[in-house]
């Protein structure tokens, strides 16, 4: 190295730790032979899945899964099994019992109201909704409390008495509808299962939610402070309820065999029932 800084460059190659520079004949140049790759023409389908495509089986709605056999996948099919009895406790195995518009629920209450169509069943059997039947529940239960209250409450000033408000009266109401509304589709359920005439558990879930609705107008009108006119209102909406429910179950009553009258019976007892326990506790006032 230079004093300068700079570098020199060694003249000798034989020079003490110089690398020489490698001789000897150029390298041959290699050549690839052209292949014949076979090219495939672009799909018809462009930014979208093609039709070939299908989603795994693990993105099924159902509540309950196949398991593998074998012994080699024991293992794995305890794990789908387990997977798929822990689905129907989360919030997506109901999540389609939800899907509906404002127009489908108004749609099924109307038809609600007409009893003798019987067309209701026919019109849900693909999409039977949980959303309908549990607002018509809940709007029922507070209409029912808030009225009754009302009555009372002008019952006690016309006469002059001291009124005291009754908060059993939601606590009653929501035990009763919503009770009613749960267990006796169940026990239909059960019913039509043992007679060969299996309906849907959710489709009948669904046919008693719609048919509670003709008892929220039946309690705004028991506003009328006449006796005979309240009972005649719960008679009639009970009446039109049962009929509702009848006439939408008819091809499972009827082969249902020769006992398809008790069914009848037994839809139309215990809706006329609930009528009266709505006009009983509810619209019976006492000063």
């Amino acid at each position: 190295m230079m004093p300068g800084g700079g570098y020199t460059a060694l003249d000798d190659p034989k020079a003490s730790g110089s690398v020489p520079a490698a001789a000897g004949p150029d390298p041959p140049t290699i050549k690839f032979a052209d292949s014949n790759l076979q090219t495939f023409p672009p799909s018809e389908a462009k930014g979208k899945i093609s039709g070939a495509y299908r989603p795994p089986t693990d993105a099924d709605d159902s509540f309950s899964s196949k398991s593998a056999g074998g012994r080699g996948g024991g293992a794995g099919s305890d794990d789908a099994g387990q997977g798929g009895w822990f689905r129907m406790f989360s919030v997506a195995a109901y999540k389609r019992y939800f899907d509906v518009d404002t127009s489908d629920v108004v749609e099924r209450i109307w038809e609600s109201v007409f009893p003798f169509r019987g067309t209701f069943t026919e019109k849900t059997s693909e999409h039977p909704d949980l959303y309908g039947p549990f607002w018509t529940c809940t709007t029922l239960i507070f209409v029912a409390a808030s009225i009754a209250t009302f009555v009372t409450y002008l019952s006690h000033k016309w006469h002059k008495k001291e009124w005291n408000y009754d908060i059993n009266l939601v606590t009653w109401s929501a035990g009763l509808f919503y009770g009613y509304v749960t267990f006796v589709p169940l026990g239909l359920y059960v019913i039509l299962k043992y007679f060969s005439a299996p309906a849907g558990l959710v489709q009948l879930w669904c046919l008693y939610g719609y048919s509670l609705f003709i008892f929220i107008p039946a309690s705004l009108l028991s506003i009328v402070p006449i006796e005979i006119f309240r009972w005649v209102i719960a008679g009639v909406a009970g009446f039109m309820s049962a009929t509702f429910v009848a006439m939408n179950l008819r091809a499972h009553i009827v082969n249902s065999g020769e006992r398809w009258f008790l069914i009848v019976a037994g839809i139309f007892l215990l809706q006329l029932g609930l009528a009266v326990l709505l006009k009983l506790y509810f619209f019976t006032i006492t000063v």
